[in-house]
């Protein structure tokens, strides 16, 4: 009998079963791996790569342009000096010959790449490393820098970093009070870490990154840490270098500065026939000018002018002019020697003739100098306080006239000089095609305003200029019915005697703020706006007005026997 086998049968689908079963936990493995990673900080330590074999930090930023170190002595890139931190009007390079220049309000400090010998003012100054070019980038030592601005630079050893922190910086502090800070290189738990800062232990807090802080720990390494694990602590500061100059401006006590410029062409004015100037206490006589490009100066100073405005207890503030060549000015102020030699000349002038102060009347000037002129003025300035001598500078109202007036940057300079004289006239000038006033009221009052407000001249170092001539316009109608102006300056005793020959009654012009007459001869239209004792009177006001430190009058040959009674008394009354 055949014996039948029974064999179970195979449930389908058993092994799918099992392979969904495992698929599903390599999933669950993958999404529990995957989450791990996001939540997972890297614990990857790495060694900052700045790009620099010194890294220059500033701020928290890395400096493209590292530090040069010779030993333990630092040298930094003048181009940092200059932009990073501010101080490119206080540092001057000069690539062609290597000449570099520091200014301060009372310091210049000279020095040139490639020699330890410098000079600070007048003395010598020894550099214990010399400037240098490397790779066509200049570098500066850091000792003149600290000593003249304050700077605090730090160089760490374990890193090669070099850390630089400017006069007046606050910088904020933090720690972390328990365990040690981490510091990152990106501001993320996935970026791999620079180091790790000991508990407590103070960090400079630059900026905040979403949920980080950009720090830089005491070594110099700058990263990202998270900011939770940061406590604010206390603030850094940098104190600026006591500055405590010698010099202090001289002003007129109980009273304000009333200068009156000496106009001295080809003979000097005999002081016995100048008369009682009375109220004036500065005298500014033209005296020096500027011959050539190399920076040479003419002088026709006179000892007996100096004698007898002494003796009247003036003050003498020379006028130093650039013979008003604009070819002869670009020149002489583009170059370290150049300035330097008319510097040293009007050192030794203002010593031969004892004089109080320079003024500088620079005119018809490229705009593309206008740099240079204030360079020029800052190099100047020191030199001439340490000698006791006021300086001050001649500037025209605003305007857009290149030549007359946009080379002027008249808020830099007045962060320099003593003073700053408005030549507040030529609002008509004598080739203008239209009759008007030298300087009515209301553009003189806008002109003292712009200054003020624009330029931010501090009142008390602007000295309003004021005329004391004015035009004869005449106005003539030609054959095709065009009107030909042309003019003429008259001081104030021509105007008054026109008035008496013709018998004329002024009017007031309240548009100018003046006095005005007109009166017909050979046909054609004489008119004048006139300056007497009622427009300087006005101007005065203005002087009280914007408490601006005195008046200055062009000039004195001008003038009428009353107007300097008028103009004392104007200043020292009472409001």
């Amino acid at each position: 009998m055949e014996t039948v086998r029974f064999r179970p049968k195979r449930q389908r689908g058993g092994g799918l079963k099992w392979l969904v079963i495992a698929c599903g936990i390599a999933t669950m493995l993958a999404v529990i791996w995957i989450g791990w990673d996001r939540v997972a900080p890297n614990n990857t330590v790495v060694k900052p790569d700045y790009g620099a074999e010194h890294p220059l930090l500033y701020h928290g930023q890395v400096i493209q342009q590292g530090a040069l170190l010779d030993g333990e002595q630092i040298r930094l890139p003048i181009s940092f000096v200059q932009e990073q931190l501010g101080l490119k009007e206080e540092v001057y390079y000069e690539s062609k010959t290597g000449s570099i220049v520091l200014t301060t309000a009372d310091k210049v400090l000279r020095m040139q790449t490639n020699a330890l010998t410098a000079k600070l003012n007048e003395s010598p100054y020894q550099l214990r490393i010399a400037a240098e070019v490397v790779n066509k980038v200049a570098y500066i030592p850091v000792q003149p820098l600290q000593e003249l601005f304050g700077l605090q630079v730090r160089y760490n050893a374990d890193t090669n970093t070099v850390s630089v922190l400017s006069a007046g910086d606050a910088v904020q502090l933090g720690a972390k009070p328990k365990g040690e800070l981490t510091i990152r290189r990106g501001p993320s738990i996935k970026e791999p870490i620079y180091e790790r800062v000991a508990e407590k232990q103070e960090v400079r807090v630059w900026s905040e990154a979403d949920k980080w802080y950009l720090v830089q720990a005491p070594d110099g390494i700058v990263g990202y840490a998270d900011k939770s694990s940061v406590v604010l602590t206390g603030m850094e500061r940098v104190t600026p270098p006591k500055d405590e100059p010698a010099y202090t401006a001289w002003k007129a006590i109980g009273s304000k500065i009333n200068l009156t410029w000496e106009a001295v062409y080809a003979k000097a004015p005999n002081p016995d026939a100048i008369g009682d100037l009375t109220g004036v206490n500065v005298v500014s006589p033209t005296w020096f000018e500027l011959t050539d490009g190399d920076g040479g100066i003419k002088g026709k100073a006179d000892m007996a002018y100096v004698n007898w405005a002494h003796k009247k207890q003036m003050q003498i503030w020379a006028v130093f002019s650039n013979s008003f060549d604009p070819d002869l000015t670009t020149k002489a102020l583009s170059s370290t020697a150049s300035r330097l030699k008319m510097i040293q000349q009007l050192a030794a002038f203002a010593q031969m003739y004892k004089l109080q102060g320079i003024n500088l009347d620079f005119e018809n000037i490229y705009t593309a100098d206008k740099a240079n002129l204030v360079q020029f003025v800052r190099e100047l300035t020191p030199y001439m306080h340490e000698m006791g001598v006021v300086v001050s500078i001649d500037v025209t109202p605003k305007s857009n006239s290149e030549m007359w007036s946009l080379f002027l940057d008249r808020e830099e300079l007045g962060k320099v000089v003593d003073y700053m004289m408005i030549m507040a006239y030529d609002e008509h000038w004598a080739s203008s095609p239209n009759s008007g006033s030298v300087a009515s009221l209301p553009w003189t009052e806008q002109a003292v305003k712009k200054i003020l407000t624009e330029d931010k001249v501090p009142p008390g170092k602007v000295v309003l200029g004021m005329p004391l001539y004015t035009r004869q316009w005449t106005e003539k109608k030609g054959a095709d019915g065009k009107v030909a102006v042309s003019s003429k300056t008259l001081g104030m005793e021509s105007v008054q005697k026109i008035i008496k020959e013709r018998g004329l009654t002024p009017v007031y012009d309240e548009k100018s703020g003046q006095r005005y007459i007109e009166y017909t001869q050979d046909g054609a239209l004489q008119r004048i706006w006139i300056e007497d004792s009622l427009s300087v009177k006005a101007r005065i006001a203005l002087v009280k007005k914007y408490q601006l430190a005195g008046a200055a009058t062009w000039q004195r040959q001008f003038q009428s026997d009353d107007i300097w009674g008028i103009i004392h008394q104007s200043l020292t009354k009472l409001p």
